[in-house]
C-alpha cells in the first residue's frame, strides 16, 4: 500500500510540474502601472540577492582584452558537483550604453541552484565602440566559456543564452549569426564555436530597420550613424536578417505595455522563425511593461516556462 501511495504522489507531482500556468494579471495602462509602482503596490524581486552557501562563484574572470577595456565574466555553480552540467549565459540590457553583469543575479543564482552552470558577461558599450563590437564581445564570451569548460564543470555541447532588452538583441545576434563575419575575430586560443542550443529573448529588438527603430537615439548611437547614411548597417545589426532553419529553438517574453520595444518587434521575429520552422515559444503578457520580470509574479511565470524550455532543449 505504501508503494502504491508513493507512486500516486509521484505521478501527481510530475503532472503538476508539467502543468502550464497562466500569465499574471497585468495593468490596464501605463498610467495605472506607474502609479502602482510609485506607491509600492508591485511586488518586486530582490535584484541583489546574497550568494547562498551552496553556490560557488567565480567573479571577474577576464575573457577578453580590448583597446577600450578588459572584459570580465562571472560563473556560478553548485558546490560539490563532479560531472559536467549544461551552461546558461545571461546578457544584461541597458540600451547598449549601460548595465552590469550582476543585473541578472536573481536568474544566475536560481538556475545555478537548479543544477546548471550559469554565467554573465560584460561587453563594450556604444560610447566605447560602435556596432559590431558588442556582438563580437558576446560571441567571444561564449567561445571562452566553451574553451574553458573543464575548469568550470561545463558541458560545452549544451549551452543556452538569455538576454534582456539590448542584451536580448545581442544574444539573438550571437545565436543566429553562426558562420557570419562576427565570429571570425580571434577571441583567444581555442577551437570552440559560438553555437548555442537554445536562446531566450526578453523583450529584445529584432529588426533595427523599422521606422520606430531607426528614429530611436539609442539605435543611432549603437550603430554610429543615421539610417539614411548607412542603411546596410541597420540591416546587418538586425537578428531577423540572420534567421535560417538551422537557428536554435527560441523563447520570447514581451509585455503589451512595453514602451521601449514595441510588440511588433517580437511579432516580426515570430513570423520569421515560423517561416523556416524554427521552434518558437512565444509569450505575450497582457498589461505588463518593459523589464516586467522585475515583478515577482512575472518572474515566477517566466522561470516556470524557462524551466520547461531548458529541460526540453538542454540535456541534463
Amino acid at each position: 500500500m505504501k508503494h502504491i501511495l508513493f507512486l500516486i504522489i509521484t505521478l501527481s507531482i510530475t503532472h503538476a510540474e508539467q502543468h502550464d500556468i497562466k500569465p499574471p494579471r497585468g495593468y490596464l495602462n501605463n498610467t495605472f502601472l506607474k502609479w502602482s509602482a510609485m506607491f509600492g503596490w508591485i511586488d518586486l524581486v530582490n535584484t541583489k540577492p546574497d550568494i547562498p552557501p551552496d553556490i560557488e562563484a567565480f567573479i571577474d574572470v577576464k575573457f577578453k582584452e580590448t583597446e577600450q577595456r578588459s572584459l570580465f565574466l562571472d560563473v556560478y555553480r553548485e558546490k560539490g558537483i563532479n560531472n559536467s552540467m549544461p551552461l546558461i549565459i545571461f546578457v544584461h540590457g541597458g540600451s547598449w550604453t549601460k548595465g552590469d553583469k550582476k543585473d541578472y543575479l536573481i536568474y544566475l543564482l536560481s538556475y545555478a541552484q537548479k543544477g546548471y552552470v550559469t554565467a554573465s558577461l560584460s561587453y563594450r558599450f556604444s560610447q566605447e565602440e560602435k556596432f559590431p563590437a558588442a556582438v563580437k564581445d558576446v560571441i567571444c564570451g561564449i567561445k571562452w566559456l566553451k574553451n574553458n569548460a573543464m575548469e568550470y564543470g561545463i558541458d560545452s555541447n549544451n549551452v543556452a543564452i538569455v538576454g534582456g532588452s539590448a542584451g536580448a538583441h545581442l544574444a539573438l545576434m550571437a545565436a543566429y549569426s553562426m558562420g557570419g563575419s562576427f565570429g571570425e575575430e580571434s577571441c583567444e586560443s581555442g577551437s570552440a564555436s559560438q553555437k548555442v542550443n537554445a536562446v531566450v529573448n526578453f523583450y529584445g529588438p529584432a529588426d533595427l530597420t523599422t521606422d520606430y527603430a531607426i528614429n530611436r537615439k539609442e539605435t543611432n548611437f549603437f550603430i554610429g550613424a543615421d539610417y539614411k547614411s548607412q542603411p546596410e548597417k541597420y540591416l546587418i545589426a538586425s537578428p531577423i536578417h540572420y534567421v535560417t532553419k538551422d537557428d536554435p529553438p527560441t523563447m520570447t517574453f514581451i509585455g503589451t505595455l512595453d514602451e521601449l520595444v514595441p510588440l511588433n518587434q517580437t511579432n516580426k521575429l515570430d513570423q520569421s522563425l515560423k517561416k523556416v520552422d524554427v521552434y518558437h515559444d512565444y509569450h505575450i503578457l497582457k498589461g505588463w511593461p518593459h523589464t516586467m520580470d522585475a515583478a515577482r509574479p512575472v518572474n515566477n511565470y517566466t522561470q516556470h516556462y524557462m524551466d520547461k524550455f531548458f529541460k526540453q532543449f538542454l540535456r541534463d
